[in-house]
């Protein structure tokens, strides 16, 4: 199959994306309006930049409304901080219920069951359930469009870290303490409990 994406639709374009793609880490994102209502949004495009300094980035995409802007995305424009909870085994049924777009004064604490707490740093709440959770400061928006099946890239600065000590060992953290979950396409997720070992090989020698 040969594809042309100049000319695909934007949503064949997504199943494209989501279905090769795989497994995604999920960023459960809690963020607060300006008015203090609570948000909690699953974002499964989402990944690390680097760590000196500590950089984070997820994509939310833009709805088809009068107003394309996710609340988690509205909300980090308009107060500069959020928070990024590891979705585990454990919580990613609670996370699957904060999937619908509810109107934007529905606390999805409320609706997902999980339990909110004070934050150090930043004035979103955290996710007590997750086992780490990122605080961060909002560095950069990049946007790209503004209709649907466009986006953003969210680039966050952790200012502050909480992990769970029954998840590290010996100074790392335990992946199968963690038993965080991916995102698959459809309804799929995957976990991270079924891996290999593959050690990198050095620089052959005609090469340093």
């Amino acid at each position: 199959m040969e594809l042309s994406l100049d000319n695909l639709e934007w949503k064949d374009a997504y199943k494209l994306l989501i279905g090769t793609i795989v497994p995604r880490p999920i960023a459960f994102v809690s963020t607060v309006s300006q008015q203090g209502v609570n948000n909690l949004a699953a974002f499964s495009f989402f990944n690390g930049v680097c760590p000196k300094p500590f950089i984070v980035s997820f994509a939310p995409m833009f709805k088809d409304s009068a107003d394309p802007r996710k609340d988690t995305l509205r909300n980090i424009q308009e107060t500069g901080q959020f928070v990024i909870n590891v979705v585990t085994e454990d919580i990613v049924h609670q996370m699957n219920e904060t999937a619908p777009e509810f109107p934007s004064f529905v606390d999805e604490f409320e609706v997902s069951g999980l339990t909110p707490v004070p934050s150090t740093k930043v004035k979103p709440a955290r996710v007590l359930e997750s086992p780490v959770n990122l605080e961060c400061e909002l560095v950069q928006i990049v946007n790209f469009g503004y209709q649907p099946g466009s986006g953003s890239l969210v680039l966050g600065k952790v200012v502050y870290a909480h992990v769970h000590d029954e998840i590290v060992q010996h100074g790392h953290i335990d992946a199968d303490r963690m038993r965080a979950v991916g995102r698959m396409a459809g309804n799929d997720y995957a976990r991270t409990t079924d891996r290999f070992a593959l050690k990198r090989p050095p620089l052959p020698e005609q090469y340093r």
